[in-house]
């Protein structure tokens, strides 16, 4: 049984960025939160997807949104991709995958552990508002806009 469904509680967490800030999401009661999580940094299909999240952080940004994307890299490895393509938002990294196991969006191989490619919108209450599963990379950005502005037209 899945713990993760739209109306509970999104679980809260306290992560690093690339500059070293810390994020709890509790931080953002009262405002609408994006958070993504990805595989790792400087692969194909994951910069894709953070490069079209980039693209449409303007947007979001002007619905009073706040974009965060989440992996199981380290700071350093985020510093340098966050440099290279310019990113407009936070990564944070969660190297020991708690949250993204708490989010059910750990994959195990091994000793290894990453993040799957999930995205969830979180309410201003701090309730799940809409979970996607092993999403595609491009266009994900764009069609998380059009979601958002479809869930803040209903409330």
């Amino acid at each position: 049984m899945s713990l993760m469904e739209i109306g509970k509680p999104a679980p809260e967490f306290e992560l690093y960025d690339q500059s070293d800030q810390l994020y709890r999401l509790s931080d953002y009661l009262g405002s609408w939160v994006v958070l993504f999580f990805y595989p790792k940094d400087n692969t194909p299909g994951c910069t894709a997807e953070v490069c079209d999240f980039n693209s449409e952080y303007d947007r979001l940004s002007a619905l009073g949104v706040t974009l965060i994307g989440i992996s199981t890299d380290n700071l350093r490895s985020h510093q340098k991709f966050a440099q290279k393509y310019r990113l407009k938002f936070p990564i944070l990294s969660d190297k020991e995958g708690r949250v993204a196991l708490a989010y059910e969006s750990l994959f195990r191989l091994g000793p290894f552990r990453i993040a799957k490619r999930n995205s969830f919108i979180v309410n201003p209450q701090g309730d799940i508002a809409a979970i996607y599963r092993s999403v595609k990379a491009k266009g994900h950005g764009g069609f998380i806009h059009e979601k958002i502005q479809q869930l803040m037209a209903g409330e």
